[in-house]
């Protein structure tokens, strides 16, 4: 009975709220359209030198108090310009981390089961082989497939020396089908990537990063030429830069088939890597759930021990952090805005003690003629040209602080700023602004009886 009484309240709370929202707009909407009216009549106003005047004089009365004002407003606008622009660099910074890898690609890592099945006890080592590639390039939904052998069972890549005549240095090896190009994102900048040709027919090719290729050849062209990788020579076919840094610039791949003979490691494979296009998480579940089942009856493993191969899932991650920085913008908005709104209001409350100050003057400009929509015009013109100055102080700025911000090397945080049209929403936003915030108060001093306002005290 309690829980329905609340979900009851809940349910006449929201409606209220809104309802609620929903007059607000309305109202806001009326008074947008009439100053839009009161602005079309009075448009010669924004171009009469004593009106402007007029403005500056009424708004330097008191200084202190506009000052105040201001700086509330600035402070809004900065808040709301600096946290955009730290979500925009957080976000940009999440997808250079995802820019060295495939955004839809799955890696499947060999490893170590945690669940007894079928006879074994735990801790048995899983390892790959070729043709656990080849089973699983069949799996309907698979764009591009390829795998790794782990040089020697190290996991975590080889790190050889590699040798051109005198210079040698320690890069690390990765063994490869010709499909990791569309996984890892590189980009050749002379000659090509490994080819299915290289994979069958075990050639001695070499692509290397660029940092590898500035060491090793300095200023000679590096296509073509040998060097020798942990007392194996290779032919450089390609070099490559790669957007997720230096560090992945100091690689070199080799075909997967050439190190398997090279360097003693039979048909083995420590990963599949693959993408799946266009799936969706669901089909690249299910798409996972197949590969995993053939290498579990393969190896004869529990399918559910996640231990026994690791999945690393880019589309699942990279979905959970689109979701996470969608949050963090969000909030950041309605933080900035909050901020901004009570500034404007702070704007809207000196306007009305502006019209209460000046209600003996709006009499008079009555008593001679004063049209309504002249005195509206004229409170709405004094605030919209004290919100625009302080918000485009505090939209200098914020723009000031995130230049600031994006000089720190930080791989987490790149490039935070606002584009053109954000600054140009921002503008129009506080012309708005400054314009709603005087047009209430402007109302009340049009409403004023010129009798009873010149025996005002």
């Amino acid at each position: 009975m309690l829980l329905a009484a609340l979900k009851l309240f809940l349910v006449v709370l929201l409606l209220a709220f809104v309802v609620a929202l929903l007059v607000v707009l309305v109202v806001l909407g009326i008074a947008v359209v009439r100053m839009m009216l009161v602005t079309i009549v009075q448009w010669r106003d924004l171009a009469s030198l004593d009106r402007w005047h007029e403005v500056l004089v009424t708004i330097g009365r008191n200084k202190l108090r506009t000052a105040l004002t201001m700086i509330s407003v600035a402070w809004g606008i900065l808040v709301l310009v600096s946290l955009f622009g730290l979500g925009r660099g957080l976000d940009q910074g999440m997808r250079h981390q995802f820019a060295r890898d495939a955004t839809n690609g799955v890696w499947i890592s060999a490893n170590k089961t945690s669940v007894a099945y079928g006879g074994y006890d735990v801790g048995r080592k899983i390892m790959f082989e070729n043709s656990d590639y080849d089973r699983a390039k069949k799996v309907p939904g698979i764009e591009f497939i390829s795998g790794q052998h782990y040089i020697g069972g190290r996991r975590w890549g080889t790190s050889l020396v590699t040798k051109r005549g005198a210079k040698a240095n320690t890069f690390e090896l990765e063994a490869v089908f010709a499909e990791t190009f569309h996984l890892a994102q590189n980009q050749m900048v002379g000659g090509r990537f490994l080819s299915d040709a290289d994979i069958l027919q075990k050639r001695k090719s070499a692509v290397i990063g660029k940092n590898v290729a500035d060491f090793l050849f300095e200023n000679d062209p590096p296509i073509g030429d040998w060097i020798n990788i942990g007392g194996v020579a290779f032919q450089v076919v390609g070099v490559f830069t790669d957007p997720g840094g230096a560090e992945e610039e100091r690689k070199i791949y080799v075909p997967v088939s050439t190190a398997q003979l090279a360097f003693n490691g039979g048909e083995k494979l420590g990963q599949l890597q693959f993408t799946v296009g266009q799936a969706g998480p669901d089909e690249t579940q299910a798409i996972i759930d197949q590969i995993v089942g053939q290498l579990a009856e393969h190896w004869n493993f529990d399918p559910t021990d996640a231990q026994a191969v690791r999945v690393h899932n880019n589309i699942e991650q990279f979905g959970r952090f689109k979701k996470l920085f969608w949050m963090i913008s969000s909030f950041v908005i309605v933080i900035g805005l909050g901020t901004l709104a009570a500034g404007v209001v702070g704007v809207s409350n000196i306007m009305m003690i502006a019209v209460k100050e000046r209600t003996k003057e709006i009499g008079i400009r009555k008593a001679l003629g004063a049209t309504p929509s002249s005195i509206v015009f004229m409170i709405i013109q004094e605030s919209v040209f004290l919100t625009a100055i302080a918000g485009l102080l505090g939209l200098v700025g914020g723009l000031v602080i995130l230049e600031l911000l994006g000089r720190m090397q930080n791989d987490f945080i790149l490039n935070p700023g606002i584009d053109l049209h954000t600054g140009i929403g921002a503008t129009l936003f506080l012309v708005l602004a400054g314009a709603l915030a005087g047009y209430f108060p402007a109302r009340a001093a049009a409403r004023v009886n010129p009798i009873h306002a010149l025996r005002d005290e």
